[in-house]
């Protein structure tokens, strides 16, 4: 048992900070508090937090069982493993390792889709994945095909290739390094296809259906340390079993689960996954915290599709078809009486199956007509030129008004009342009962989630959300070419828009933990829109901050506030445009890209990291790389890119993934220049309303919701250069803004001491000065 946290902690010698902060945590979170901490890149949070929290674990005086250790980048997650990794090889020798998963989706896990096997890909692993466990549980029983004898047909499949020597023999799926027992094709039963994987898992289950489900776990993980996504694949594939089913068995058990915001904050994903670690006996970390608003309001609010609502009507029809239909020729009673039977078990009338019906088609006519509305007063001829069309915002009151919204107030003019909101829910969730019961080839049923949106839409207040119609860019030539359905994904979004109350009732739940990233401050307004504030006011318990600065030898940096024009489109105008501000920035992002080394260039938006990309290709000396909006793949070619060879200059969007959570350690990086302050568009509707609710709950709506968030991405980028002792480089804002006080300077959100107030003339100068002293 450990006699202090020194004997968890992975390196020889803490820094003070560490020290300091560690020990903070465990008093915080004995008597059941947080730590929110504000430290630089390079300051050692994520070891911090481990030791903190590993500690109290192994503590037989502490109450607390598990971490969970939550984090929005990925690159971040890499560091909490190797963290966990480092902590485990140091520990005495008499010690057993601490358990670790790391939780990620079934696209990462699956084997036929990291294979793009059987016709399952990162696409459709999802869907694919509920229809093929539906059906292996629906074809397991008591007679001849339990689930172990599906396993066993799957792999009879493969000795019968291997021994008739057809095609070459087995062919057997392989990933993660690991041979599978099982055909690359998906085997089947009575003409539907079933997962051998998850038949193992489930053949593997304790009978009775009440045991621990880590009895299913054909492999040992106690001793394990840290199962890794590529680990918990190449273990469970060459079981034979369920990596994604083993991902949940080993779930309770493990000392340290690291994981995304969405696995304790989305409603989904901790009714069905994660529910068991928020409680008092988990401390939790949540790293890059300064993201933890925005990402948990986007988990809190919520959409309906226009298709789901179509696909919602055609399953209300069919269970009242069963009903209708009833003894007449070619119809079966025994689905009218399954309906009957599930109906009465419910509580649900068949009144409420019909009015529930009408309300969703009618609805989708509202809604045809409130998009049709918009795009005749914004678009005229839309319907000739389609292709042209933008993602669009239509909001339903005004942004700045809280006030109920035009479907509501449609919905009651047509006479649906507050039951048909209320019940939707219930009446959708029976619906899927029918259905699934009915089915052999159950499937994702589109009833249940409309009834829950519609549900929420009835109750959530109007004050705190804000309720739109979303328009998506897409294509579909099945709709009639003059339809904005063609050209459209529509939704049906309610936004909450102070998520505040949502994150201190989750954090509520857990017995204590930290809240940490390199741009908290200010603290009192994380405080404060995270509900904190009121975790401590309210509820008596602690919440303790924390500010650790760079204590990295000065002398290897230098940072610079430019007092430049301000760069608002006001000033600045569209990228074409060539004048003092345009030309003022320009200058300044090509003399720091002239520094030795590789440059990160940081921009408002992709739009004007072309801009500033183009302004470099000539007029520097190495080659320029720049950042555009893709996927995972794409961006992790970019960053290799630019970590290779010589000096060259990566400019990006400050709204990218590029400036957060990268580690840019050793000579990776030299200087950073970020030109403006990163303000969200302030004319789209949704940030309007959020404003406006800002300004209802905490008194400046602009500074909590826009002006803070956007400094916080700013220092994000800038602090990309130094993250040890031995580093150099070069740290520079752009904008009149940062660099002297006024009335929307953001001055006082950043290191003033640090970053001294330069004009545009003596930029030059001041880098110059630096580098020949290098």
């Amino acid at each position: 048992m450990p006699g202090s946290w020194r004997d968890v902690f992975g390196h020889e010698a803490p820094y003070e900070e560490q020290i300091d902060g560690v020990e903070t945590a465990i008093d915080a979170a004995r008597d059941g508090g947080f730590l929110a901490l504000e430290g630089a890149c390079g300051t050692g949070k994520t070891m911090l937090a481990l030791s903190a929290g590993l500690h109290l674990v192994r503590d037989p005086d502490s109450d607390f069982e598990r971490v969970l250790a939550l984090t929005s980048v990925k690159q971040q997650l890499r560091q909490f493993e190797a963290d966990v990794e480092r902590i485990n090889d140091e520990l005495p020798d008499d010690w057993r390792p601490f358990s670790a998963l790391t939780l990620v989706g079934k696209a990462d896990v699956c084997p036929y889709s990291r294979e793009e096997a059987a016709g399952i890909d990162d696409t459709t692993v999802y869907d694919r994945c509920e229809e093929l466990r539906d059906t292996t549980r629906a074809l397991t029983g008591d007679g001849p095909a339990s689930a172990g004898a599906l396993v066993d047909d799957a792999r009879s499949q493969q000795i019968g290739l291997a021994d008739s020597g057809a095609d070459g023999g087995a062919d057997y799926l392989e990933t993660a390094g690991e041979p599978s027992p099982y055909p690359t094709g998906m085997p089947m039963r009575d003409d539907a296809e079933y997962c051998p994987f998850y038949a193992r898992y489930l053949d593997d289950k304790p009978e009775d259906g009440d045991g621990d489900p880590a009895e299913a776990v054909p492999f040992d993980f106690t001793d394990a340390g840290l199962i890794d996504p590529e680990e918990l694949v190449r273990r469970s594939v060459g079981a034979g079993t369920c990596p994604h089913s083993m991902m949940g068995a080993i779930l309770p058990h493990a000392e340290l689960v690291l994981g995304n915001y969405y696995h304790a904050f989305d409603p989904t994903t901790t009714g069905s996954f994660t529910g068991a670690l928020l409680d008092e006996s988990t401390f939790v970390i949540c790293d890059e915290a300064h993201m933890l608003e925005p990402r948990v309001r986007d988990l809190v609010s919520d959409t309906v599709a226009d298709r789901s609502l179509r696909d919602a009507e055609s399953e209300l029809t069919r269970v009242l078809q069963a009903l209708q239909f009833d003894g007449k020729e070619g119809t079966s009673s025994a689905d009218a009486d399954l309906v009957r039977a599930e109906l009465q078990e419910a509580e649900v009338a068949q009144r409420e199956l019909e009015t529930l019906r009408s309300f969703v088609r009618d609805l989708r006519e509202e809604l045809d007509r409130q998009v049709t509305a918009h795009l005749e007063r914004e678009h005229r001829g839309w319907r000739s030129d389609l292709n042209s069309l933008p993602d669009e915002e239509i909001p339903l009151r005004d942004p700045e008004v809280p006030a109920v919204d035009e479907i509501t107030e449609w919905a009651e003019r047509t006479g649906y009342d507050d039951r048909v909101w209320s019940r939707a829910e219930t009446v959708g969730a029976v619906v899927k009962r029918i259905l699934d019961e009915a089915d052999d080839d159950a499937k994702q049923r589109a009833a249940p989630g409309v009834g829950r949106v519609l549900g929420r839409w009835y109750r959530a207040d109007h004050e705190g959300h804000f309720r739109e119609i979303e328009l998506d860019r897409t294509w579909d030539d099945a709709e009639p070419p003059d339809s904005w359905r063609r050209a459209y994904n529509a939704r049906l979004a309610i936004h909450n828009c102070v998520p505040g109350d949502v994150i201190g009732e989750r954090l509520a739940e857990f017995g204590g933990g930290v809240l940490m990233s390199a741009t908290l401050e200010p603290l009192d307004v994380f405080a404060e829109v995270t509900g904190l504030d009121h975790l401590e006011h309210e509820e008596d318990r602690p919440v303790v901050t924390r500010t650790y600065g760079l204590t990295f030898p000065a002398e290897n940096r230098e940072s610079f506030a430019v007092d430049a024009p301000k760069f608002t489109y006001d000033n600045r105008g569209g990228p074409h445009e060539d004048n003092p501000t345009r030309r003022a920035y320009a200058d300044a992002i090509r003399e720091v890209a002239e520094s030795p080394g590789n440059v990160l260039v940081g921009m408002p938006s992709y739009r004007e990291a072309e801009w500033a990309a183009e302004q470099l290709r000539d007029a520097v000396d190495k080659p320029v790389l720049i950042d555009e909006s893709s996927g995972d793949d794409a961006t992790e070619e970019l960053k290799s890119d630019f970590f290779a060879g010589g000096g060259k200059v990566l400019v990006t969007s400050l709204r990218g993934t590029l400036t957060e959570g990268v580690d840019y350690r050793g000579d990776r990086l030299s200087a950073a220049v970020i030109c403006g302050v990163p303000i969200v568009d302030t004319t789209s509707p949704r940030t309007r309303a959020i404003r406006t609710a800002y300004d209802e709950a905490f008194g400046d709506g602009f500074e909590y919701s826009l002006t803070v968030p956007a400094v916080r991405k700013a220092r994000q980028a800038i602090g990309r250069v130094i993250r040890s002792p031995e580093e150099v480089g070069v740290r520079v804002f752009v904008d009149a803004r940062y660099a002297r006080d006024s009335w929307d300077s953001v001055r006082e959100y950043i290191p003033g001491e640090e970053f001294q107030p330069v004009s545009t003339d003596m930029l030059s100068f001041g880098l110059e000065r630096f580098w020949s002293g290098r």
